[in-house]
């Protein structure tokens, strides 16, 4: 196996990622993009060509999608030190879902501005990935479900600049409400979500399959709400029930994927059954399928996104640079790559079967079971969404 890139991928980083934030009782207060960082350096899967310094977002590019009062909002609660009452309840900013932390406005911003690095990497010949990304929640003058910036949404309105047509895929088990909103009227942007039905999981509206978008653009959104316990076999059947039909229609010049880990099986927050390999199989038939340059590199910019169990992220994300750089790693992980996640000190889910796997190898070992009547209905129901119904 080599660890020498056969893709021209360019992996988006930064300092800051290493810094707390989000405070000590916050779901994201936990390591990951340092920790991803780290682990593929200990496969030796990282050039110093390939890694590039997130720069922050200018406001203009930020106000692309966000209101200047929001921006300006953000920018003064980082300045005082503290958010105030009024922006407090306006912004949803320093609220306990979207908490107050040193460099308050300049982390999210970086890891926005990161995202519209991607995409100009994308316009000039290369594979972006941000892992710091896939804020898809956040409105434009509101933070929402740790988003703060909705990166996504800048990242697309970047490729869009260009005039290129983009099909947003977002596998996080969140339903990627914030961009499906912000591009419900444009006709060039399609969004894809496969998602935990929001009958049971934030953010409990939305993201059905009946949604479409507006008839006027053309129907521009489709959901796979994806019920509790649902495995890699029940997932694959979905997902390859739509991305083929949907980019054979739709014809993009760019996708983006927003790769959020909490679809994975032993993720704090999620409640699906499926396993890294499935999530590094479903990346890889994007990758395989994605509309390319005249070279046959990608036309792909990857985001992270969800992600609440560190050694399950950082695992995934090292598998999910591999495939987009093209390097063949082995499954076992590196002796220093062991140590590493140990030092974590994670300890959630220490009594459970799979943990001492996840010290063992990037991959999991994981049951299979047979697909349930629910799946098949679901999938039945797809070719009558109106995308694929219309003319």
């Amino acid at each position: 196996m080599s660890c020498l890139p056969t893709r021209k991928a360019s992996f988006i980083g930064g300092a800051k990622y290493r810094r707390k934030t989000y405070g000590s009782n916050h779901p994201l207060a936990i390591p990951r993009v340092s920790l991803t960082h780290e682990l593929i350096q200990t496969y030796g899967a990282l050039s110093d060509a390939e890694f590039m310094d997130a720069r922050k977002a200018a406001d203009f590019e930020l106000e692309w999608f966000h209101t200047p009062d929001y921006v300006s909002a953000f920018k003064r609660a980082e300045a005082l030190g503290r958010v105030s009452n009024p922006v407090r309840q306006r912004h949803k900013l320093g609220t306990l879902e979207n908490p107050y932390f040193e460099q308050f406005f300049t982390v999210p911003a970086t890891a926005t501005g990161a995202s519209i690095q991607a995409a100009e990497v994308v316009i000039g010949g290369r594979i972006g990935f941000n892992p710091a990304g896939g804020m898809h929640h956040a409105r434009p003058d509101q933070a929402l479900g740790f988003c703060y910036f909705n990166d996504p949404v800048l990242g697309i309105m970047r490729l869009r600049r260009e005039g290129w047509r983009v099909l947003y895929v977002d596998i996080d088990a969140h339903h990627g409400d914030g961009v499906e909103a912000a591009f419900i009227d444009d006709p060039d942007v399609f969004t894809l979500s496969l998602h935990m039905d929001t009958g049971y999981a934030y953010p409990f509206t939305g993201g059905r399959l009946e949604d479409a978008g507006t008839p006027q653009s053309g129907h521009t959104c489709l959901n796979v709400p994806l019920p509790k316990d649902t495995h890699d076999a029940e997932y694959q059947l979905l997902f390859n029930a739509v991305w083929q039909p949907l980019l054979a229609k739709f014809r993009p010049d760019a996708v983006v994927l927003q790769a959020g880990t909490d679809m994975i099986f032993a993720d704090p927050l999620g409640k699906l059954g499926l396993s890294t390999q499935c999530f590094l199989r479903t990346a890889q038939t994007i990758l395989d399928t994605s509309p390319t340059h005249a070279d046959g590199t990608p036309r792909l910019l990857v985001t992270g996104g969800g992600g609440y169990h560190p050694l399950v992220l950082a695992r995934a994300w090292t598998g999910l640079w591999a495939l987009l750089s093209g390097r063949e790693l082995p499954d076992a992980l590196p002796a220093a790559g062991a140590e590493l996640l140990r030092s974590v000190g994670w300890d959630m889910d220490e009594d459970e079967a799979h943990f001492a796997q996840l010290f063992i190898s990037r991959l999991d070992q994981i049951e299979t079971h047979d697909v349930r009547t629910e799946i098949h209905r679901l999938i039945d129901q797809i070719p009558q969404h109106p995308y694929f119904r219309k003319p």
